[in-house]
């Protein structure tokens, strides 16, 4: 945030300016004599990483309170999930049997932000920001006109962001932990659609925070009924009372866009 009072101490961007200009010495070339904030080889000790813990959680918070974004809606799904005009390609039947789930995303971000740009939900789509069902949410809200957040993560492999992302609301990270925070922090709805390790600890978390009344409730729509009771025996869980009966409303099964706007609307709506 800018800040036009007069200050009566120097500004850090004044002393990193003039601690560049210093004459170059056996001394001022010394690591122990740079600026703690300018010395890249010191915030990555591990004794720093409070530090840059914190540094995660202020940047991305800071840049969307600059945006005004504080209502978001976040897609969770699959980055190997392809879109429908890959099939044939990809060399795997399963995952081209999920590319509905490509459309349906990009479908319902498409929809949230026609409403968002002619009501006043503000409500802004933020996925993972990669491929995939990732790529389908970003890709339906820049084609409906609006902005929308993509939080990536570096990975060994596979990560760079998708070309739909609004590039001032593309973020990159290193803890999974803060990531996972900045997901939840603003949502207001949780769409959840196939995907593996990374959608189901991401789902699972969520539904733990609002079980535990560690996050206020909010609705968490679950694309493919028929996929999610494949993978999870979520009545077993109640039986067997690992469970509670009523945790088992904490989720709504959908399977359309349309069927997922009604439901977030409503919410929006009490």
């Amino acid at each position: 945030m800018n800040d036009d009072r007069k200050r009566s101490l120097p500004a850090a961007e004044e002393d990193l300016n003039k601690w560049h200009g210093t004459p170059d010495t056996p001394q001022t070339r010394s690591p122990a004599y740079r600026l703690a904030f300018d010395d890249q080889e010191f915030l990555l000790r591990d004794e720093l990483r409070p530090v840059r813990l914190q540094l995660e959680l202020l940047k991305p918070s800071l840049t969307l309170d600059e945006h005004g974004i504080d209502s978001t809606v976040v897609f969770f799904g699959g980055a190997r999930i392809p879109s429908p005009d890959q099939c044939g390609t990809t060399g795997c039947e399963g995952l081209e049997a999920l590319s509905c789930y490509y459309a349906e995303a990009q479908k319902l971000a498409c929809l949230i932000t026609k409403d968002s740009l002619t009501s006043d939900t503000g409500l802004t789509v933020v996925t993972g920001g990669g491929p995939g069902v990732m790529e389908a949410g970003n890709r339906g809200a820049s084609e409906a006109g609006g902005k929308t957040i993509g939080l990536n993560i570096v990975l060994p492999h596979e990560q760079k962001p998708n070309d739909y992302i609004t590039p001032e609301l593309c973020f990159n990270f290193h803890y999974f932990a803060i990531r996972k925070m900045h997901f939840l922090m603003r949502a207001k709805a949780l769409v959840v659609f196939p995907g593996g390790f990374g959608t189901m600890d991401e789902l699972f978390e969520t539904l733990t925070l609002i079980q535990t009344k560690r996050m206020d409730p909010i609705p968490v729509l679950m694309f493919g009924r028929a996929f999610w009771e494949e993978l999870v025996n979520w009545d077993a869980l109640a039986r067997i009372g690992t469970i509670s009966p009523e945790d088992l409303n904490l989720f709504t099964f959908v399977e359309t866009a349309g069927e997922a706007m009604s439901l977030i609307k409503e919410a929006q709506d009490v």
